[in-house]
């Protein structure tokens, strides 16, 4: 009998990571997928991504609502509340015998919680990072203790995850997510994104995006003034904007954006989602990637992207040197662009083994102990 593994994806992002995984385990025979989707992929205002998903090849086995239409600290709470109560049904239904989570954002959270008490076994991807700039951070670890087997990015993360009291022999070292995509999908032209989105590059171009810094003192009305402040700086670079995630406070992010590219639309544009190829295919196009996106920190240096990355939102993961950090004032964003734009933009990375399979591998191979334990770091006083 196939063994049974489900993979839920919330987000665009998220979504893109997980592809590659996801094509794997279809094709091996020993596994089936399960594909649970939730949060924005199933909204309006986010662009009913679930659609690309389908187009993708992929059966979805299971739509969670859970996306409330407020963005506040309250609705949030709400939304993970509901995501819960949607889990523990979707979990009753397709009964998976794994469940894949990758990342650390509160509909994960939410997942976590119902598989842990449906006694399902996690696999989580991407633990062991640190992000102090929003409370994702303690989300990802909440989201590591419910997990029996972990997927990360380095050996530091490693490290971490195993101080938490999970079993070294649990804890696997198998790259970024993103290396997959970036290495095994031919990324669009230039032409071809101009065609598809009607829309000219100019030169210089900048790939911004910014989300919500949820454990910032700074207002995020404050927050994006400041990104877009800096930006106006720049009146011959040509910037297309991706939206906000649906954090608290990512509608003010992508109202104000929207704002800005109404008053320069010969010079900005703002596209909600793009999808995984022409994202990616305009971040290794781009000239700068500005914002503080998690993609920056990861995906951008594999590519040779130099990034800006502004304000706290990713402080704690391990960065590339083309990755500049500054905090979220206009003048010092100005000129961390104005360095960046100076840097010799890189090759993309092209030795990199494949997380996918690796990750499949392990979780065709691997058995779960029916309780947990926690593992005690031999100290040496």
């Amino acid at each position: 009998m196939k063994r049974k593994i489900a993979v839920v994806t919330a987000t665009r992002a998220e979504y893109g990571l997980l592809y590659w995984l996801m094509k794997e385990i279809q094709a091996d025979s020993e596994l089936q997928l399960q594909l649970m989707v939730t949060g924005a992929h199933l909204s309006h205002e986010f662009g009913l991504t679930w659609k690309e998903i389908e187009a993708d090849g992929f059966a979805i086995d299971a739509k969670v609502e859970m996306l409330l239409s407020g963005d506040s600290t309250v609705g949030v709470t709400k939304s993970l509340g509901l995501g819960v109560i949607g889990f523990a049904d979707a979990l009753e239904r397709l009964k998976p015998d794994v469940l894949v989570i990758l990342g650390d954002r509160y509909e994960m959270l939410g997942v976590a919680a119902a598989t842990a008490l449906a006694g399902v076994p996690i696999a989580h991807i991407h633990g062991g990072e640190i992000t102090r700039g929003a409370y994702d951070d303690a989300f990802r670890h909440a989201i590591s203790k419910m997990s029996s087997l972990h997927f990360v990015a380095h050996e530091t993360y490693r490290r971490r995850v195993v101080q938490m009291g999970e079993p070294p022999e649990s804890v696997i070292v198998v790259g970024p997510a993103c290396a997959d995509a970036l290495l095994r999908l031919p990324l669009p032209t230039k032409e071809e994104l101009e065609d598809e989105l009607h829309f000219s590059f100019g030169k210089p171009l900048l790939l911004a995006t910014y989300h919500p810094e949820t454990r910032s003192s700074q207002s995020t009305e404050s927050q994006i003034t400041e990104v877009l402040a800096a930006l106006e700086g720049f009146p011959s670079a040509t910037v297309l904007f991706t939206g906000a995630n649906a954090d608290t406070d990512g509608r003010i992010i992508n109202e104000r954006v929207r704002d800005f590219c109404e008053a320069r639309p010969d010079k900005s544009l703002f596209v909600h989602s793009l999808g995984r190829k022409r994202y990616w295919g305009i971040l290794s196009l781009a000239d700068v990637v500005v914002g503080n996106s998690s993609s920056g920190i990861v995906e951008a240096p594999l590519l040779g992207t130099p990034v800006v990355n502004i304000g706290a939102r990713q402080e704690g993961r391990i960065r590339e040197t083309l990755v500049i950090d500054c905090p979220c004032r206009s003048d010092a964003i100005r000129h961390a662009v104005e360095h960046a734009l100076s840097l010799e933009h890189g090759q993309r990375r092209e030795d990199i083994p494949s997380p996918a399979r690796l990750m499949v591998a392990l979780l065709r191979a691997a058995q779960f102990e029916v309780s947990k334990r926690f593992y005690d770091i031999p100290w040496t006083e």
